[in-house]
């Protein structure tokens, strides 16, 4: 696309975000009782906001003017906030995590695809200097340590001498078995070439008989290719097999890559010559506007000391520095709006000196305070539900209002390369340049002031006032009281370079595998909601990924890792002493080299009710009571992430355990179609080559209740380098990765049952789960006879009904089955 495409697509969702703001505007003061209404019309503004979202992200990573692209990351910034203030208000509404938009979209005219929030590109682009860096650091120090040959080394298992030999017999046999084989095999051939040969000889020759026996042949074998390549074609159009050369990237693709660097190498050098610009145009309106202003300012100060000498009498009083010195008075002002001010402001003190005079009323009884208490409760019951007022929207009507004044009507013809603006630099850099150059003015003119004061009214020069010391006195007095206790640095004498390096050399900051979101098949809840919250669980069964959606948070944010799983700091920093200072360089350090991800895995173990005798050398809750002081420290703005992973949550104190954790994300095993995709990409990543006569289908039903990490496991087992060159001559089929499975132990439902039982029976944490029914449909559940109310308190958590209202079974049980986590088995 061109620049004039990608302009145009930001006028368009600046023209839909100044219509979005307008509509929000007018629902801020409305207050609303329907549940049903209030849903609907937070899922409105959250898709379109998402679809706003969308767009900008794209147009700021192509668009190449640098001024535009100032203002698009501001507003983007303020988008995304509010994307997440309307996800609150839905939580705080359905208390459920996850929400159905299925007529909302279906009204929108809107695929379930454009839905999903994309990671901004800028996110690495901004800071992807720094991270080479600081992996080539890490790499360096890994190297150094010889830490990274270490966990080479230990891949390599040795085995018994007997073993061994063993083996090698085994190997031998097998050897001498085949050379035995192959020998018969040329014996059977010879003797079979001699019969064949003898048998013809002495059979009279047919030559119509045979010309008809090869037409046969040939016809059948023609027919039979064609009526292949007809039902290949049809199964492409149908949808149900890709088209060829599907997996090849096509040179539209290659093309449009190289449109991109260039457009981001063309950025660079634009934002380059706008930050020189910067500095060049400041200089030059300083040198020459510089004397002009200065002059203009000391004009304006001087008639607005006439004026206040003729209205009042008495020359003014001039501002303080902390104040903002003149600025405060001729900010955006006219002299007569000055002269205006000065006689408000005049009948202001003097109102005030009669009102002083006046007694006090006397104060009302208690029985009066109580009762306006009561009727302001019951008219806030009356009210209804208002939304709550965003942090974000001044930013986004800012950025509105910055882009319809500046860029809605601007004329852009001259520049057609997109180069940076200089009138508008010029019109920025006047204003700094005038608030530079009244700092100085003020300095002056307040000299200026004291002078004309000793001149007109004949006074000794005394200080500039006494309210002045009086103000002194009272911010004294506004800081005296109990001071707090102050986090003492206990390596303030280290820098972050060495305690960076210790914790390398320690296991305690390691290296994040390169994953991506988007490699994990499945669900994406982690990447809708870790960016919400300081700390975060993933529980689930071993193999459904949460160890990689670690590393995709991190590989995605560019975040360090810092692994205080039990078994990493055994025997690290020993002693109370020990750990302190443990915690506090992972914190100092993780907070200086933001984002960073802190890792716990096997969460548990911290947690334990009672330690196993095999772990107790090991001392694995170390870190319960320094967990919760952890999260205390985190403030708003640090961008660090506590994750826990878990495989068996009931071994757990629940009470502490899930007060650490602010949200638990139930991670299940993989439904029918994400198998699906699982079995076919996994294959393909490992070399496997699919075709028709491996059923993708059969696997992905007879594996049902196998995780992510069976289905790898499998699949590497089988396509060994050997197997991966005979693909050609013998395909792959169904049987070969059925014969592996046989030898593993499938994750049952009941285990998955004690996950639900076990997390959504504690009100500490908020459990995310799959949840298709609103509030309203729940508390008319509540009003039939007969319901459990343990099972009514349970089931805004955890339900066992589709999006249909159908109970779902599991295919080998037939027992009710949870729909957790909602699969999406192509994010």
């Amino acid at each position: 696309m061109s620049n004039a495409m990608y302009n145009k697509i930001w006028h368009q969702t600046q023209e839909a975000l100044n219509s979005l703001l307008d509509k929000e505007s007018e629902t801020m003061t409305e207050s609303q009782r329907n549940q049903g209404f209030i849903f609907q019309m937070l899922a409105t503004f959250y898709i379109k906001y998402v679809q706003i979202f969308r767009n900008l992200e794209n147009v700021y990573d192509q668009i190449v003017h640098p001024q535009k692209r100032l203002l698009i990351r501001k507003i983007l910034d303020g988008v995304m906030g509010r994307i997440l203030e309307l996800k609150n208000e839905m939580v705080e509404l359905e208390l459920t995590e996850f929400h159905y938009f299925d007529d909302i979209l279906q009204d929108l005219k809107l695929a379930p695809q454009q839905l999903d929030i994309p990671i901004p590109k800028y996110f690495l682009k901004e800071k992807l200097e720094v991270i080479k860096g600081r992996e080539k650091i890490l790499a360096q120090i890994l190297a150094d340590t010889g830490l990274d040959m270490a966990e080479k080394k230990y891949s390599v298992k040795s085995i018994p001498l007997e073993e061994a030999v063993k083996l090698i017999q085994i190997a031998e046999r097998a050897r001498q078995g085949r050379l035995r084989a192959m020998f018969m095999k040329q014996i059977f051939l010879q003797e079979y070439r001699a019969k064949q040969a003898k048998f013809l000889s002495e059979k009279v020759a047919d030559l119509e008989a045979a010309a008809l026996q090869i037409q046969k042949v040939w016809r059948g074998f023609h027919q039979h290719k064609k009526t292949e390549k007809l039902r290949q074609e049809e199964m492409i159009f149908l949808g149900m097999n890709p088209p060829p050369l599907f997996n090849e990237v096509s040179a539209t693709i290659i093309q449009a890559e190289k449109v991109t660097s260039l457009r981001n190498e063309v950025q660079m050098k634009h934002e380059e010559k706008y930050r020189e610009a910067l500095v060049t145009i400041k200089d030059d309106l300083k040198l020459i506007e510089g004397p002009d202003i200065k002059e203009n300012l000391r004009d304006q100060i001087r008639h607005w000391f006439i004026e206040c000498r003729n209205l009042t009498g008495t020359f003014p009083d001039y501002p303080h520095v902390e104040e903002g010195g003149s600025a405060i008075i001729f900010s955006n002002k006219t002299p007569q709006q000055v002269t205006e001010d000065i006689l408000a402001s005049q009948e202001e003190e003097e109102k005030n000196k009669k009102n002083k005079k006046k007694a006090k009323k006397p104060k009302k009884p208690k029985e009066d305070k109580e009762k306006k208490s009561t009727r302001e409760k019951s008219k806030e019951e009356d009210e209804g539900w208002k939304m709550s007022p965003s942090v974000f929207l001044p930013t986004m009507e800012e950025g509105n209002n910055i882009y319809k004044d500046m860029w809605r009507n601007r004329d852009e013809s001259w520049n057609f390369p997109q180069d940076h603006d200089p009138e508008l630099i010029k019109q920025e850099k006047r204003k700094e340049l005038e608030s530079e150059i009244r700092i100085q003015v003020d300095e002056l003119m307040r000299q200026e002031l004291k002078n004309l004061k000793l001149a007109v009214n004949r006074e000794k020069e005394q200080p500039v006032k006494a309210g002045k010391k009086k103000g002194g006195k009272e911010k004294k007095k506004g800081k005296t009281g109990k001071k707090g206790k102050k986090d003492t640095d206990l390596t303030a004498d280290r820098t972050i370079e060495s305690l960076y390096k210790e914790l390398v050399e320690e296991g305690l900051l390691i290296r994040a595998l390169n994953v991506n979101l988007s490699d994990y098949i499945g669900s994406a809840t982690v990447h809708e909601n870790a960016p919400l919250v300081k700390s975060l669980l993933l529980a689930g069964p071993s193999g459904v990924g949460k160890k990689m959606l670690v590393h995709a948070i991190c590989t995605e944010t560019g975040a360090n890792l810092f692994d205080l799983s039990a078994a990493n700091i055994a025997g690290k920093y020993p002693g109370k002493d020990g750990l302190q200072m443990m915690l506090h360089m992972v914190s100092k350090v993780a907070r200086q080299l933001q984002p960073s991800v802190v890792w716990i895995r096997d969460t548990e173990k911290t947690f334990y009710k009672k330690v196993p005798s095999a772990e107790r050398m090991m001392e694995p809750k170390r870190l319960k009571k320094q967990l919760p002081k952890l999260l205390r420290l985190l403030k708003p703005d640090d961008r660090i992430l506590i994750v826990g992973t878990t495989q068996r949550p009931f071994d757990a104190e629940l009470q502490s355990f899930c007060k650490v954790y602010q949200k638990i994300i139930l991670v299940p095993r993989p439904d029918y179609a994400s198998r699906f995709v699982l079995w076919k990409q996994i294959i393909q990543r490992n070399g496997g080559i699919i075709t028709n006569a491996l059923n993708i289908s059969c696997l992905a039903k007879v594996t049902d209740g196998f995780t992510q990490g069976h289905i790898v496991q499998v699949v590497k087992g089988v396509l060994t380098d050997r197997r991966i060159h005979r693909q050609n001559y013998k395909p792959l089929v169904a049987a070969e990765f059925v014969a592996a499975l046989t030898r593993m132990s499938p994750v049952y439902q009941e285990e998955e049952e004690s996950f639900k039982i076990i997390l959504t029976s504690t009100g500490e944490s908020s459990v995310i789960i799959k949840s298709g029914r609103s509030n309203q449909k729940r508390e008319q559940e509540s009003q039939q006879p007969g319901k459990d109310p343990l099972e009514l308190q349970v089931a805004p958590r955890c339900q066992f009904e589709d999006e249909g209202g159908a109970t779902s079974q599991d295919s080998r049980t037939g027992m009710p089955k949870p729909l957790w986590v909602k699969s999406e088995p192509w994010h």
